[in-house]
């Protein structure tokens, strides 16, 4: 494997190097020790995952070792070209970096129940996604991370949503496809009923509520919505905001008042079928934020 030392943008391996190079900062004998602890977890890779005697298969091993020891190493630096100089010339060299990268992969990728992936717990697309040449003029991976750790305190946010606010815990992924109509269901819940497990029986509820007209201000929904993130803790609560749209609020006013018109009718006793006829009209067949899509028993 060769670790090409020269102007570029791509891997953060190869920066460092540079940075190196430019600076007079890493002797001979310093650069080929790194090379060559290289070349052994290029090796150790391919024997693990793939061949090592196919020399294709051996480049893609060397290609990974770079994208993941990249990774580590700049999560490792905070990015810092100079701090990342002093990890590649400890004993350890790519060793502790490359651990970190990989470490960080089987964090954020995503367990299919009845796929496997070739590399364990690291999801296949991921690690293609983070492996790179040496001398590529760009590199993409430390972008498809954060991608990915996003993605992840998603489904990590929709997991502890259920837990903290439902009363029926485990999780179904086809019950809720996003954070922002999950967490409306839990304000929306809050607000007509009060601080408590989320039942499918809201509807049962909007009858029986006063609905103040306190409740119908943007302003007293976003902090009913800030309230409920606050019982989060600090990194799921950002990835619940990252996913929210500038329009919750004002689009939970809307169901909060669609929910008023509902209650009147219901009190007229109306019929199931004019209630259901009503949702429909109201756009509850593609619903509105927040409003449950459970059948009334």
């Amino acid at each position: 494997m060769q670790l090409v030392v020269r102007e570029a943008q791509g891997p953060f391996l190869t920066q460092v190097l540079n940075f190196a190079k430019q600076n007079e900062l890493l002797s001979a004998a310093e650069l080929a020790e790194i090379k060559h602890k290289a070349v052994l977890m290029s090796l150790k890779f391919a024997d693990k995952f793939y061949n090592k005697y196919k020399m294709h298969l051996l480049e893609q091993a060397a290609y990974d070792v770079i994208g993941v020891a990249s990774l580590g190493l700049a999560e490792l630096s905070n990015q810092d070209v100079a701090a990342a100089l002093q990890l590649l010339k400890s004993p350890e060299g790519m060793v502790k970096p490359f651990q970190k990268g990989w470490s960080m992969l089987v964090t954020v990728s995503q367990k299919q129940p009845n796929r496997k992936s070739l590399y364990g717990d690291v999801e296949e697309q991921l690690l293609q996604d983070i492996a790179t040449p040496p001398d590529a003029d760009e590199w993409h991976g430390l972008q498809s991370y954060q991608q990915a750790l996003l993605e992840s305190n998603r489904r990590g946010a929709l997991q502890l949503l259920k837990q903290q606010f439902f009363s029926q815990t485990e999780f179904d992924p086809f019950e809720h496809f996003n954070l922002e109509g999950m967490l409306a269901e839990v304000v929306l819940y809050r607000v007509v009923v009060g601080p408590v497990k989320v039942k499918q029986d809201l509807k049962k509820h909007v009858r029986h509520s006063e609905f103040p007209e306190r409740w119908f201000s943007v302003d007293y929904l976003q902090l009913q919505t800030e309230a409920t993130l606050a019982d989060l803790p600090a990194g799921i609560r950002d990835a619940i905001r990252a996913d929210l749209g500038s329009n919750f609020a004002p689009a939970l006013l809307k169901t909060l008042q669609f929910a008023k018109k509902y209650r009147e009718l219901a009190q007229q006793d109306a019929s199931p079928e004019k209630l259901d006829a009503f949702e429909h009209k109201h756009g509850m067949a593609n619903p509105l934020l927040g409003w449950p899509q459970y059948i009334e028993m």
